[in-house]
């Protein structure tokens, strides 16, 4: 049986594209650019890329990127994105969980929630991370966001997707939060690329930051940063607070 994540993928690349929590590609991509001191040498690993958006604008500001994902349809929207832009990306269909890499890329990248923290036992979401860690080289840099989990202790996660909320996009309702597992399981609606309506139910992984540390230590990395993420303006001004829904993470190995 599929899960959420995979069924929610299967035909919903041009309609993920439109949604609101994907419009922030630019000033993220800033962020990136400006933690690797714009050097163009480097090698960059998308990890759960969606169609491409980082991947994409990576590529045309002069990077060499390698996008994976676990949904073929939106690695299809991904090549097709890519082609009309004018830029070579490697995209493949990979499984974040058992990646072929080791030791090939100096930065790894996985934004909105690519593929950690999706999974539905914290075991597979440890895997992700130490695939990613294994694909980086020696001095290598990981890149991600993660749920926040201060925010849910002090806020409905309920009322934030209500809010957050625009006509014609997916819609999560019914959220009930897990303060042992720190999971969130709600349902999503949503009309794929055919319009067809669909409800998934889905639960997501809220992290806090010492679990993070933790985590990211016990695979090696020696510096990490947290902060909050704030949609396509990643800062390290940002100190990462409860009224923060995403956390930003920046680590070295």
């Amino acid at each position: 049986m599929k899960q959420w994540y995979e069924a929610l993928f299967e035909n919903y690349a041009q309609k993920y594209d439109k949604e609101c929590f994907v419009q922030g590609t630019m000033g993220e991509c800033d962020f990136i650019e400006d933690e690797i001191n714009r050097n163009k040498s480097l090698k960059i690993i998308d990890i759960g890329c969606g169609t491409g958006r980082h991947s994409i604008e990576l590529a045309k500001r002069g990077y060499g990127v390698t996008g994976i994902d676990l949904s073929e349809s939106q690695i299809v929207r991904a090549i097709e994105k890519a082609k009309e832009a004018g830029v070579t990306v490697d995209f493949r269909k990979q499984d974040a969980r058992n990646l072929p890499f080791e030791s090939e890329f100096d930065l790894a990248i996985m934004i909105c929630e690519g593929g950690f923290s999706l999974m539905e036992t914290d075991e597979m979401n440890f895997e992700i991370l130490k695939n990613a860690t294994k694909a980086l080289k020696s001095k290598g840099r990981l890149i991600f966001t993660a749920l926040n989990g201060l925010f849910p202790l002090f806020h409905s996660v309920n009322d934030f997707y209500e809010s957050a909320q625009k006509e014609g996009q997916s819609q999560c309702k019914e959220c009930s939060f897990d303060l042992m597992t720190f999971r969130d399981h709600n349902t999503v609606v949503f009309e794929d690329d055919a319009g067809n309506k669909k409800e998934l139910k889905c639960n997501e992984r809220y992290y806090v930051p010492s679990e993070i540390t933790w985590l990211l230590k016990s695979l090696g990395f020696k510096k990490i940063d947290i902060f909050g993420a704030k949609l396509g303006a990643f800062s390290r001004k940002d100190k990462l607070t409860a009224e923060d829904f995403e956390t930003l993470v920046v680590a070295e190995k």
